[in-house]
């Protein structure tokens, strides 16, 4: 089967330029003046067509917590937000900590996903975060990573321990880093709104200590080191400062970071996540760390709940919301179209770097898998949480103004979402 993208802006080697993609056996057979014979032919002219979106931090739920997403439903939100691949976290039941547990995950994946979903493995068994390492050997030919995220590893000696030997199998560790002690019962950022209505602070420190003590063993490990959902300013720093060493040290941040604040909270549950939104100076240090370089990948932590446990406001909600459908034209409108970054470089972060590091993929070139999603940058709409794919329906970004949306995707040739303008 044969397909022609005709006339699109495709974006290759960090620009855009007007040229046709031919598709064949799902692998990309040729860019620019391509022949079209016995093909099926696609105009997207006025489009512009990018390397599929990855993802590498996102939570389907499966196993475990069906009630709140399940790996078709979360797979169909990726899609739409024209995602290729996603890399969901490991706080499942079972957690993905042997070979056995890492298969049940995979079944799921294999039966219900309509893109590519590639897995954490966990750091500690049970992601517990004890003594006791994963069975990383067993399943470092089918993970992505080892993660324990939703929770920091806080003893040193077993961080040290589980980088030497992702080290050794060449894979990355994946971090969420948190200071437990240093937490003390807070739910929201220790900054001036928690001042002004009496909540409970989660401090700044809790974050980039951990950052700081894990560059310090990524140093003595020669480890690859990825930072999850980095949220302060000091992070930003430290990663910036290891990078400038030479280290194997890279970090993602999320969109409600670069354009919230603390002082946008309201008091409602879809305000929730953690690291929580910080202060303007945390965001403005988060944007400079995109344009410098220094920040690497835009993922989303794509975390759904029930309805029920996102219904207790600030303090009693679950951690987490949603972020594949809305990630791409919430970017678009408040940090290409305000002139903070370029449209090239959105595509380094959602598409380019996430796949360089991770080896999956993220480039439109001859012999690559076909993965591409098509944007029409002119629509302007609202954003209705009541119409994601996705079970969960907790966004900050409900209502709010945007402008482009994602109107094909396609995995290995084959479509795996098109939008239908609804009557």
């Amino acid at each position: 089967m044969k397909k022609v993208l005709r006339g699109g802006n495709v974006y290759r080697d960090g620009k855009f330029s007007i040229e046709d993609i031919l598709i064949e056996d799902g692998l990309i057979a040729a860019v620019g003046a391509v022949d079209a014979a016995d093909a099926e032919v696609e105009d997207v002219s006025g489009m512009y067509v990018v390397p599929g979106f990855i993802d590498v931090h996102v939570h389907f739920r499966e196993p475990g917590f069906s009630y709140k997403e399940t790996i078709g439903s979360g797979s169909r939100a990726a899609a739409r937000g024209g995602y290729t691949t996603v890399c969901p976290m490991p706080n499942l039941v079972p957690a993905p900590d042997t070979a056995e547990h890492l298969g049940v995950q995979l079944d799921m994946i294999k039966a219900q996903a309509v893109m590519k979903v590639v897995p954490y493995g966990t750091i500690t068994m049970g992601q517990k975060g004890g003594g006791e390492l994963s069975r990383m050997e067993e399943m470092s030919g089918r993970v992505a990573g080892f993660s324990d995220d939703g929770r920091g590893v806080q003893a040193d000696a077993v961080m040290e321990e589980a980088m030497r030997k992702a080290a050794s199998l060449g894979k990355p560790i994946v971090a969420h880093c948190e200071v437990n002690e240093l937490l003390r019962g807070g739910y929201i950022h220790d900054g001036e709104y928690a001042r002004l209505h009496g909540h409970k602070g989660i401090c700044s420190e809790s974050e980039w200590r951990q950052v700081e003590r894990d560059i310090e063993l990524a140093r003595r490990t020669g480890c690859q080191y990825h930072v999850c959902h980095v949220s302060t300013k000091e992070s930003v720093e430290l990663v910036r400062r290891a990078k400038a060493e030479g280290l194997r040290v890279s970090c993602e941040t999320a969109p409600h970071y670069l354009v919230l604040t603390d002082m946008d909270l309201k008091e409602e549950g879809r305000f929730k996540m953690n690291p929580p939104i910080r202060s303007a100076e945390d965001r403005d240090a988060l944007r400079r760390g995109i344009q410098d370089g220094t920040i690497d990948v835009l993922a989303t932590d794509h975390a759904p709940h029930s309805a029920e446990e996102k219904s207790r406001g600030l303090q009693g909600s679950a951690f987490g919301i949603v972020g594949l459908e809305t990630a791409f034209p919430v970017m678009y409108e408040y940090m290409v179209r305000s002139g903070i970054i370029t449209l090239e470089r959105l595509v380094e972060v959602m598409s380019v770097l996430p796949g360089r590091l991770f080896g999956l993929g993220g480039e439109i070139r001859i012999g690559a898998p076909a993965d591409i999603a098509v944007l029409d940058l002119n629509p302007r709409y609202e954003i209705d949480s009541s119409d994601f794919l996705s079970m969960g329906r907790a966004t900050p970004f409900d209502g709010w103004t945007v402008q482009g949306r994602n109107v094909l995707t396609l995995v290995d040739g084959r479509e795996a979402y098109r939008y239908a303008q609804q009557a």
